[in-house]
């Protein structure tokens, strides 16, 4: 029995009936990627393709660009398997009338296809989605081309989302004990990270008189997703 995630527009109707008589565990959400933070934990997720080919198009491949770690299925329909190319980047496709045993065997193939992956560690918070085995990082799916140090000030500002630290507590976590500059440094690797986020510049917060910390909003948290 695995646990399944379901992207769809309407989270009331049913976008693959079959699972219904299954015994996997399935969760409905809006399809947006800022749903994913508060999403629970999945082995494979579903996206609802049913209904509008370009929009689920392009969600898919913000899905696929952020490596969230588990298999992608779309659900269309027949007439919508025809749109359905590579460049998706999703790792199967189910019409919406399969029957149960079809629909079980698409699903224990993908999650044991990635099964065998090397798990690596993400964190997704507010849009920005950083892989730690890479050291790269993507906001909505846009990758961010990041210096050494712009990433890891990233990543450690994301790891402790809405925690303050003084420019003094980051030098010393980003840069070490050993580096002699001064603070200074530490505002011209957020102003350049804070250019590179563009539109979302704004997940960097400064405290005045204080430093700097990790925004998200009240009804998002810290997710640390295994691949």
């Amino acid at each position: 029995m695995a646990q399944l995630l379901i992207l769809t527009p309407d989270p009331e109707d049913e976008a693959l009936p079959a699972l219904g008589l299954l015994g996997h565990r399935v969760t409905a959400i809006p399809a947006s990627p800022e749903q994913l933070v508060r999403a629970p934990d999945s082995d494979l997720m579903l996206l609802d393709a049913r209904s509008n080919l370009a929009g689920s198009k392009a969600l898919c491949q913000i899905l696929h660009t952020a490596r969230l770690g588990i298999p992608l299925i779309v659900v269309t329909t027949e007439g919508g398997l025809a749109a359905v190319t590579p460049d998706w980047g999703v790792d199967d496709v189910v019409v919406n009338t399969a029957g149960p045993a079809e629909v079980d065997a698409r699903v224990r193939l993908a999650i044991g296809r990635f099964e065998t992956v090397k798990p690596t560690a993400h964190i997704l918070a507010a849009g920005v989605v950083i892989d730690e085995a890479s050291y790269s990082a993507r906001v909505h799916g846009r990758a961010l081309d990041l210096t050494y140090k712009e990433f890891e000030l990233l990543r450690f500002l994301a790891s402790h989302p809405t925690r303050v630290f003084t420019r003094e507590q980051l030098l010393s976590e980003v840069w070490g004990y050993d580096y002699f500059g001064g603070t200074r440094t530490v505002d011209v690797h957020v102003r350049r990270l804070r250019a590179k986020l563009g539109d979302f510049e704004g997940v960097i917060g400064t405290v005045r008189n204080v430093g700097y910390r990790f925004n998200i909003s009240d009804d998002e948290e810290l997710s640390v997703i295994a691949r």
